[in-house]
């Protein structure tokens, strides 16, 4: 049994060393390959974590700054998603605090204006366009804001 928890975390720390996994993401990876033992899956993460393998406040920020750099997703869907992952709301709050709002926002604009070509003379195109900067996790008033500096409404 000893030989199999170092084999999975041998596995594990080659996975964690390519790229950022919450503690959530590699505790269930563990009980996989452990085939649902528990404690052997907890020995494995522990170790993880003091090795420095598995961080969530480094996975939160490096999530936070690509979903909102690439994707164009805002802090309301940020963290929603983190929080589903099992990522603590204080280090959320922590990784959202790396966004550059000054980017955000324009990245925001740039989504509406792009939107707003693709609507053209729709009567309902200010309600189109808040839904779909709502549903990319940008709040209401960021959303008005920004619909009222561009003058799409």
């Amino acid at each position: 049994m000893n030989n199999d928890i170092n084999k999975v975390t041998d596995r594990l720390r080659r996975l964690c060393s390519r790229r950022e996994y919450c503690i959530a993401d590699v505790r269930k990876k563990a009980l996989d390959a452990l085939e649902g033992d528990s404690e052997a899956a907890s020995k494995v993460v522990d170790s993880l974590v003091t090795e420095k393998y598995v961080d969530d406040l480094r996975y939160a920020s490096a999530f936070a700054r690509d979903k909102s750099a690439i994707q164009g997703w805002g802090a309301v869907k940020i963290r929603y998603m983190l929080s589903a992952k099992g990522v603590h709301k204080d280090i959320i709050a922590q990784a959202l605090k790396e966004i550059d709002d000054t980017k955000a926002e324009s990245r925001l604009e740039k989504l509406l204006e792009t939107k707003s070509r693709s609507l053209k003379d729709d009567p309902q195109k200010r309600l189109k366009l808040l839904r779909f900067a709502l549903g990319r996790g940008y709040s209401y008033e960021e959303t008005e804001a920004a619909l009222k500096r561009t003058d799409l409404r």
